[in-house]
């Protein structure tokens, strides 16, 4: 084990080898529902209603990193969560993180307007980028149907026809990755995801980008058919460019120079999937959202981790960071081909993911308050400056996901 495993080993959670076959009771279902959104609520989102995003247990102090993303996320489980245990505390938080989310509505710039400032941060600066959007919206779109408050909807809506007539690619029907945030110019021969990469195709700057499937939501917040068909043509495009393997290799952030797989990426693509099956009826969309949920099957290990970095080539995990959402996004694709009819071979994965979530929590005694209750999601990288090593707030997010859809699948009558 080498030095960044041995810290990472002896400071966060210790994953349990340990797993049981028996279905989750209700009791613990609700208890780890309310413990992730009384996280949250407390927690993980600002005065603001923004998520803080990553803690760095080694300097005890939150990092931004995609916070329009971080925060739409955060509004989709607290409302799964509200509508299981109706505590108002989870909605009203839900509520102030949706003011936060479209205050980022652009309304002053010659090009921009009508976009929102989704800016990524981190190695990416203030890039505008078209996924931390549309992932991001599904909780917005949630928030309008809770509330009956159609501001949040129509937000996200105005970001998506602008997202639409700038940035698709209308030869391959991919959608560019990122725009200025100066000039409003779309970036279309060069990205920032691929910097050491002086010449870039297509491929490195463009992608499906049906992540949150914002355009289906867009048709039933407005009633247009052109969104939805507009989203039925991203499906068209994933099952195009999708690998016989169910990843999308040739996109980032997977990696085709080191064979590297994102664990979340393949399965947002799946998710958007297997709303295209729901909508058509067309198995062809289902097949593929199957043969991606089979994949992560392969990549859990036997205790129930997913760890960050995986291979397409057969290689080890890099096991020092230990990837909760992984597990939980893993396990809500699962379950919705489960509910779907096509998803039996997966039940044991579910149970195995379900127990892993609930048992890899921070204590909520835990002597740092920022990680009191929080589902683990770890990253640890051997920088220059020192270890860096974060607890992610989407350990959590997805946790709470994943246990809720476990909840109205099992429990809800």
């Amino acid at each position: 084990m080498n030095n960044k495993s041995r810290i990472f080993f002896m400071l966060a959670a210790v994953v349990v080898s340990q797993l049981s076959a028996q279905k989750t009771s209700k009791t613990e279902i609700l208890s780890g529902i309310e413990s992730g959104c009384d996280y949250m609520q407390k927690t993980m989102l600002d005065k603001e209603g923004k998520s803080r995003c990553d803690y760095n247990m080694m300097q005890s102090a939150w990092e931004p990193y995609e916070v329009a993303w971080h925060t739409g996320q955060a509004i989709n489980a607290l409302l799964d969560g509200y509508l299981i245990t109706n505590n108002k505390k989870y909605l009203n938080k839900a509520i102030q993180a949706g003011n936060w989310w479209i205050s980022l509505e652009i309304k002053d710039h010659p090009k921009l307007n009508g976009m929102i400032k989704s800016t990524h941060g981190a190695e990416m600066g203030e890039t505008i980028v078209y996924s931390t959007t549309t992932d991001g919206s599904a909780g917005l779109f949630k928030l309008w149907r809770v509330t009956g408050n159609k501001k949040y909807a129509q937000v996200a809506t105005n970001a998506g026809k602008w997202l639409y007539e700038n940035n698709f690619e209308p030869v391959s029907g991919l959608s560019y990755d990122c725009i200025d945030p100066v000039t409003g110019e779309v970036q279309k021969n060069w990205s920032l995801f691929w910097p050491d990469r002086k010449i870039q195709s297509l491929n490195d700057v463009a992608r499906p980008n049906a992540e949150g499937s914002l355009f289906l939501d867009m048709s039933r917040f407005t009633g247009d058919e052109k969104f939805k068909q507009w989203f039925i043509n991203q499906c068209d495009v994933m099952v195009r460019t999708q690998s016989e393997n169910g990843l999308w290799m040739r996109f980032t952030p997977n990696d085709t120079t080191n064979m590297s797989i994102h664990p979340r990426f393949n399965l947002w693509y799946a998710e958007a999937l297997m709303d295209g099956y729901e909508i058509t009826g067309d198995k062809k969309y289902l097949e593929a959202a199957l043969k991606t949920a089979r994949y992560h099957q392969q990549m859990q290990q036997k205790n129930g981790t997913i760890y960050y970095r995986n291979y397409a080539d057969g290689k080890n995990p890099d096991i020092e960071s230990v990837t909760g959402s992984a597990v939980s996004f893993s396990g809500i694709l699962w379950l919705r081909l489960l509910k779907a009819g096509a998803g039996k071979e997966f039940e044991k994965s579910i149970e195995k993911s379900i127990q892993w979530v609930l048992l890899n929590r921070f204590s909520v005694s835990h002597p740092d308050p920022n990680l009191r209750g929080a589902f683990i999601d770890s990253r640890l990288k051997d920088r220059k400056t020192g270890i860096w090593m974060v607890n992610r707030d989407i350990g959590t997010i997805f946790g709470v996901r994943f246990l809720s859809d476990y909840y109205n699948y099992y429990y809800k009558k």
